[in-house]
């Protein structure tokens, strides 16, 4: 049987990812076309400089070999002239730094937003299956990689193969056959070290990037889960996982290093015999009498100023094989396309009175085989409380996934007053549906912005009004820092019966028509349950409702309970009368937890 289609897109294949990084780069270098145009402007000025260098040496040569009395203004002339092409040279390459600065700053800052932005719309499968820990190494390396990549492209292999062109040219119009030499080892080079960088440094490379993505997932991993290692005593047993990681790492890197420096040795060979080539055949032109003193003087110096370019060649175009291998895991991440998207041409969404409506729904999850729910109907009053109950998996929370858009189903509309929730933004749908898990997740920020994260622009008198009905005002101003207290990585400095309390008040504050609550109380003490069940009666007033419960107590005075199994409604209606059902599946599992 066909695995179910279930609408999760997967990421695209890792094919000619070294071409389409650069073509990432450059696209959004456009973006910046000021900076990019003092860049480069700025680039070949000082190239230019450069290059006129050593003709402007030659001729200083030939005037000073020639008598003091011929060479005289030539001399101050040419003198001035290679002044004038150093500070050229300077002021030029200062513009490139400033266009540059601009340049490379902005297209991080696009990068990363837009990267942010795209991983916080995957889906909850794609985050429940990946590493947080590991997607930040990716975002913030990936970042990082655009600055040694435009560093390397733009101030380096740029300038250095347009004087190698340009250099090739101004030999090429004095004496053609050195041309065709300088231009012929030129390109070999240039092959050689493309050839040695992506066949032989690339691949390692890749290889020490997925380590150290690695060891970052369990370094996150493991700290993230410390107090289960503390309670498990489990300190050593970590420390040897995170060892055998690191090896694994060491290993790959250690190979790329040494395949990178055995690259550059190879490189640093053929600059030489390069070089030799061409002091070779300076020589053999001064031999047969067609150079001079002044053009063997061009010659060598250009030899020198040519082959330090093209050693700088060789390790920069290794520099950009790691700024592509760095970026390729980015480009994947932003290739990965996000399970639900929005609609082309949204419609707006109000929501007047809170009435939902299954219709012939077809979901199944990604990899399965048979459809949770086929053909599935269900119509929930507006303003209803209703419970959502039923043995685990047996569609109760998927009910409310979909609802929230979290998935997409295969067939049928679900619809919220009439309004079909595919055709408007998901954004907007969700800010009419307050949720409260059952473990509520907390920002590292104030109590007063968790809670105000619902409402963004709440007055301080809203988020301690929200406080007061969540019955949490009290443990808050308890606290020496009130409102204003840090509450730690994922809430962790609270209870859980207080962040309970807290993800009620931030429900108070989004005032949403439509509430969700998801086991909101089955991990509390009787205490904090009493607490949050009594804010939780005040919160459901005047809303639309879905409580979805194992602990079928806190659904007992629900106007309404549905009992799902296996996707499917069984049962339909309230507490006294699914209770006197004669083999009920209800009355079933409320008389095995009362015993």
């Amino acid at each position: 049987m066909p695995v179910c289609d279930a609408g999760v897109a997967t990421a695209t294949p890792k094919t000619n990812l070294f071409i389409d990084v650069l073509r990432f780069v450059a696209r959004h270098w456009l973006g910046f076309p000021v900076p990019l145009a003092v860049t480069l402007g700025g680039t070949m000025l000082a190239t230019v400089a450069d290059v006129l260098m050593p003709v402007i040496a030659g001729g200083l040569v030939t005037d000073v070999a020639r008598s003091a009395v011929e060479v005289g203004r030539d001399a101050l002339w040419m003198l001035a002239a290679m002044a004038g092409c150093g500070f050229a040279s300077v002021l030029a390459k200062r513009w490139t730094y400033q266009g540059i600065t601009q340049l490379t700053t902005g297209v991080m800052q696009k990068i990363g937003t837009e990267a942010f932005a795209h991983v916080q719309r995957l889906s909850t499968d794609w985050h429940a299956s990946t590493f947080a820990g590991s997607t930040v190494r990716r975002l913030t390396r990936g970042m990082w990689a655009v600055d040694m990549l435009d560093d390397t492209l733009l101030l380096q292999l740029l300038p250095e193969v347009a004087l190698l062109v340009l250099t090739t040219l101004v030999l090429g119009w004095h004496w053609p056959a050195m041309g065709a030499l300088l231009g012929v080892l030129s390109v070999l080079f240039v092959a050689l070290s493309c050839a040695l960088t992506l066949l032989y440094v690339a691949p390692s490379a890749e290889a020490a990037n997925e380590g150290d993505s690695r060891m970052g997932a369990a370094l996150a991993d493991a700290i993230t889960c410390n107090a289960v290692v503390k309670a498990f005593g489990a300190e050593e047993r970590e420390d040897a996982r995170l060892a055998r990681i690191a090896s694994q790492w060491r290993k790959a890197t250690a190979r790329m290093w040494l395949r990178g420096t055995a690259s550059a040795n190879i490189q640093a060979t053929a600059v030489m015999i390069m070089r030799l080539a061409l002091a070779g055949g300076a020589i053999w032109l001064w031999f047969v009498g067609r150079a001079g003193p002044g053009d063997v003087a061009y010659v060598l110096t250009m030899t020198f100023l040519v082959q330090g370019y093209l050693h700088e060649i060789g390790q920069q175009v290794s520099v950009v094989q790691r700024s592509v291998n760095e970026m390729e895991e980015l480009l994947l991440l932003w290739r990965t396309p996000a399970a639900v998207a929005d609609p082309a041409d949204p419609q707006p969404f109000h929501v007047s009175k809170g009435e939902i409506r299954f219709e012939h729904v077809r979901f199944c999850y990604p990899g399965q085989t048979r459809p949770l729910f086929d053909d599935f109907s269900l119509t929930i009053a507006a303003g209803s409380r209703v419970g959502l109950v039923g043995p685990s998996g047996a569609g109760k929370t998927t009910f409310t996934k979909l609802l929230q858009r979290l998935y997409t189903p295969q067939a049928g509309v679900i619809r919220v007053d009439d309004t079909d929730i595919a055709t408007v933004r998901q954004s907007a749908l969700r800010a009419r549906i307050a949720l409260v898990p059952q473990e509520p997740t907390l920002f590292h920020r104030s109590l007063a912005e968790n809670i105000a994260y619902g409402r963004p622009g709440a007055t301080r008198a809203q988020i301690e009004e929200a406080a007061r009905l969540a019955n949490a005002a009290g443990f808050i101003e308890r606290l020496p820092d009130g409102y204003e207290t840090l509450v730690g990585e994922r809430g962790i400095k609270l209870s859980g019966g207080e962040r309970q309390r807290v993800a009620i008040a931030r429900a108070f504050l989004a005032d949403a028509p439509i509430l969700v609550l998801d086991e909101a109380t089955a991990s509390l003490d009787s205490e904090s349950e009493a607490l949050v069940q009594q804010a939780m009666e005040r919160l459901m007033q005047g809303r639309t409702v879905l409580v979805v419960a194992h602990r079928l107590a806190t659904v007992r005075g629900l106007d309404r309970i549905v009992v799902f199994e296996h996707g499917h409604v069984v049962e339909d209606g309230p507490h006294d009368t699914l209770i006197n059902r004669e083999n009920g599946l209800y009355r079933r599992l409320y008389t095995l937890q009362s015993l």
